[in-house]
């Protein structure tokens, strides 16, 4: 079976690890998106899934654009049974979708969380499942037929990485699956009135107030450590946890001060919090912080 595989980040690099270690499995080409600068010194790093091709000496592409000519037809040389597509971050044009079936495998389970982010988005919103989504692609954005799901429950209290670790294993075992086995599956279409979307996460997404203790929690939850929480005045929350979800308090107000952490007020809960970052400073433990700022019970934490 040969496999033309695209994809940029860990996620997409782990479900390539596990089909290089498929007998019946050769990937005929690797696509992923161009080196990128990285960090503060912004220096060009390749993507996860290259450094792997990149050990095993597989062909590699890094179009800019797969939609230019040159790429598509760089693309149809390329022969294969199937085209496995994990986060590649760029979408495939009508040419390659004819090449092979197009099998993508994406963090929700569809038609919930269209988009860029749904490991994210399934924390902001409390979720109690989710899963991985096997689809035969389309033209448009994870409007896929369904081939396959596994799905899982969401841990309580459980933080991003966790979940995406999770997911991400289920998703390495569901492309097995599913290549094997691709004949004796009839995929089906999405419900489009029950879909939803999901965008690209920004540095301005972390940014909280005091005003709900569960979206302040599930914000940290979905967001740690980038972009991280962080309040108007720049003071990033590094580690909290949910006190009460439903009391109503004023925003802001320290409520108590304990030996390892505060407990601060919402309009709606409460929240402790346990370590903070003031801007362009380190990372301190909050009772340091509010000691240094001479901050106590019913001052405001801003």
């Amino acid at each position: 079976m040969k496999v033309i595989f695209m994809g940029t980040p860990p996620y997409a690099d782990e479900i390539l690890k596990t089909l290089l270690l498929q007998n019946n499995i050769e990937i005929v080409g690797v696509y992923t998106q161009p080196d990128k600068p990285v960090g503060r010194k912004h220096v060009v790093t390749p993507s996860a899934v290259k450094i792997t091709a990149k050990k095993h000496n597989l062909d590699i592409y890094q179009p800019n654009n797969l939609k230019d000519t040159s790429s598509i037809n760089e693309f149809l040389k390329l022969k294969c049974d199937y085209v496995v597509v994990a986060a590649y971050g760029q979408i495939l044009p009508q040419q390659i979708l004819n090449h092979a079936p197009c099998i993508n495998l994406h963090a929700s389970i569809l038609p919930k969380y269209r988009g860029a982010s749904p490991i994210q988005e399934a924390i902001l919103n409390n979720d109690k499942r989710t899963g991985v989504t096997a689809m035969k692609m389309n033209k448009g954005l994870d409007t896929g037929d369904i081939i396959k799901i596994s799905s899982t429950f969401i841990k309580p209290g459980e933080m991003v990485q966790s979940l995406y670790d999770r997911l991400t294993k289920i998703a390495c075992k569901l492309t097995v699956d599913v290549l094997h086995d691709y004949h004796l599956y009839t995929p089906m279409a999405q419900d489009n009135l029950t879909a939803s979307y999901c965008g690209k996460i920004t540095k301005q997404d972390g940014l909280v107030d005091f005003d709900n203790a569960m979206t302040i929690y599930n914000k940290y939850r979905a967001f740690e450590p980038w972009p991280g929480i962080y309040l108007q005045s720049g003071l990033k929350l590094k580690a909290l946890d949910l006190y009460d979800a439903t009391q109503i308090h004023n925003k802001g107000q320290i409520l108590a001060v304990e030996n390892k952490y505060i407990i601060v007020g919402c309009k709606i809960g409460s929240v402790k919090i346990y370590k903070v970052q003031p801007a362009s400073k380190k990372e301190m433990d909050i009772i340091s912080y509010i000691n240094g700022r001479r901050l106590g019970c019913e001052d405001y934490l801003s």
